[in-house]
């Protein structure tokens, strides 16, 4: 039985961990042809074995990232994925902050849309899979004022490449999780140890914010993102699906 990205050419950015890289699994699971990037290429070891085609990007290179999408030929699925968590607040936020968050949340996702669009334009469509957060214009979090202002540019981004391409065949949607299970939240829940009284208190702060009690794995985050990608959403653009165990009830 095909699968149903079968034929289906699929890009993903940070895809060397985490949410990128399961879904990048979740697409060559499904019958796609899939180019996965990372910045890190030792993160897309073992890749190779499940037929998934690897190259290092740095999403905050624009030259590259048009050259690597460029490469992979005509997209039927493009995957935006690279991002970083700041925890901070309007206080603590600094410019530098400031500029590498929008530089990698919102202006990578521009710059690898617009190498795309016209790739997916010349074969009738495609879809845009773009990830925002549900600590966004959906819901604020403390001590992520520079996340979710960018998760929230995210989402207005998203709307306004699916209005510009409704009718021309090209869908885009943003996915907005709460906490998953991932080397990335690993990394926040280290920084937190110390305040918290250790790496289990640090942890179960983050459980604790979510209704259902445990954090989300990235397969079930990539599982929607295979929805989104698939033809069974056609009639879905320009929407930002929360998928956050009820964190926003």
């Amino acid at each position: 039985m095909a699968g149903r990205l079968q034929g289906k050419r699929c890009f993903v950015t940070a895809a060397g961990q985490g949410i990128g890289r399961a879904a990048a699994l979740a697409f060559a699971a499904e019958g796609g042809s899939v180019v996965a990037t990372d910045r890190d290429a030792d993160k897309l070891q073992g890749l190779a074995a499940q037929g998934i085609e690897t190259r290092a990007l740095d999403a905050l290179d624009d030259a590259a990232v048009a050259a690597a999408i460029a490469a992979a030929g005509p997209l039927d699925v493009l995957f935006n994925c690279a991002g970083f968590v700041h925890q901070n607040t309007i206080e603590t936020c600094t410019q530098q902050d400031w500029d590498f968050a929008f530089g990698l949340n919102v202006r990578a996702m521009w710059q690898t849309i617009r190498a795309a669009i016209p790739g997916m334009l010349g074969q009738g469509g495609g879809s845009i899979v773009n990830m925002a957060s549900a600590c966004s214009s959906v819901k604020g979090a403390p001590n992520r004022f520079l996340y979710g202002t960018t998760k929230a540019a995210v989402i207005g981004l998203t709307k306004s490449v699916a209005t510009d391409y409704v009718t021309k065949g090209i869908r885009c949607n943003a996915v907005c999780p709460g906490t998953v299970d991932t080397p990335s939240l690993g990394d926040r829940i280290a920084a937190n140890a110390a305040q918290a009284g250790g790496l289990d208190a640090a942890r179960q702060a983050f459980v604790a914010r979510q209704a259902m009690g445990r954090l989300a794995t990235a397969e079930e985050i990539a599982a929607l993102v295979v929805y989104l990608a698939a033809p069974e959403s056609q009639f879905v653009t320009g929407q930002a699906i929360v998928i956050d165990g009820g964190w926003t009830l």
